[in-house]
């Protein structure tokens, strides 16, 4: 099978085009920068997107974005994220609509943030759009990626919950605090944290890429959520380090700005993955204990295990 990525040198990007490449798969990385510069295949921001680059590929898999988390939701901020993930994408959409031969699938990255708070309530892929800066941003993306269905492409929009793995974002984040013996929960605690473990989030993707009964809005996400403190107290067992220093959530929308502290930090969301596993996919890191203590535990030497790094 040949599949291209855009977003493929990214977190999630390297560690799907080593499962790829390890089943035998061959993978184009959708290269960014100026049209003049040798090997570069597109550039969201100009519009532009090499002829041809994509034609005769069996799956596209979309994982570019600009960061959510990392760094405050100025305007100027807010821009950047939505041009980084809708307009990227509306680019894409439109290459694939000049290709004579185009590809069967389109798995696009999207995210659980689509959800807003839930409380107590857990929400499934037909739950409906929560609210604020985020919801309506995946709304949007979503809706991009949805004009690619117009071209005959069967499209996944994969809303992804925050990785737990040993590099992720989320584990660099909170790594110093543990080690130091300062982690706690942020805020109560008691908000809901739909999760998931990255090695998790690449066997999806390759599920989505395989399985051709599986469209729409597909939920990246652990089946069992956990509460933040139930998130920190197994990352302490997990690093031997205690677990008691909260983090307040003024303090956390002081350093943050309140909107991204809010939507991104604090927010109580139970988001369930009901079509993956409705499709039989089997999670193999389901709860948040196993998850940390596969992540900090001494690596295995198999070749998917190796591919998700």
């Amino acid at each position: 099978m040949r599949v291209a990525i855009t977003g493929g040198t990214g977190y999630v990007g390297t560690k799907l085009t080593r499962a790829l490449e390890a089943r035998g798969d061959e993978v184009l990385i959708v290269r960014r920068g100026e049209p003049s510069a040798p090997g570069v295949h597109w550039n969201p921001e100009l519009g532009w997107f090499a002829p041809g680059t994509l034609d005769g590929m069996d799956a596209v898999v979309h994982l570019s974005g600009t960061s959510i988390a990392a760094q405050r939701w100025t305007a100027a901020r807010k821009t950047a994220l939505r041009a980084s993930r809708i307009t990227s994408t509306r680019v894409l959409v439109e290459h694939l609509g000049t290709l004579e031969h185009k590809p069967s699938v389109l798995v696009m990255a999207s995210a659980s943030g689509y959800f807003g708070e839930t409380g107590d309530v857990a929400r499934t892929e037909s739950g409906a759009k929560g609210s604020g800066f985020l919801a309506d941003l995946v709304a949007d993306w979503e809706r991009e990626g949805d004009h690619a269905k117009e071209l005959g492409v069967r499209v996944v929009q994969a809303r992804f919950g925050p990785m737990i793995w040993r590099d992720s974002e989320l584990i660099r984040r909170v790594l110093l605090p543990f080690s130091l013996g300062l982690g706690g929960t942020l805020g109560n605690g008691k908000q809901w944290f739909s999760w998931v473990a990255a090695p998790d989030v690449v066997r999806a993707l390759l599920f989505a890429i395989d399985h051709a009964e599986l469209s729409g809005a597909v939920n990246v996400t652990a089946p069992q959520p956990a509460t933040n403190a139930e998130f920190t107290r197994a990352l302490g067992q997990a690093l031997h380090r205690p677990a008691i220093v909260p983090i307040p959530a003024l303090a956390l929308r002081l350093l943050f700005g309140r909107e991204l502290a809010d939507e991104a930090l604090l927010v109580d969301q139970r988001v369930v993955p009901q079509r993956l596993t409705d499709a039989g996919f089997v999670f193999e890191h389901p709860t948040i204990e196993g998850a940390l203590r596969s992540t900090f535990a001494p690596t295995s030497g198999s070749a998917m295990a190796e591919a998700s790094r």
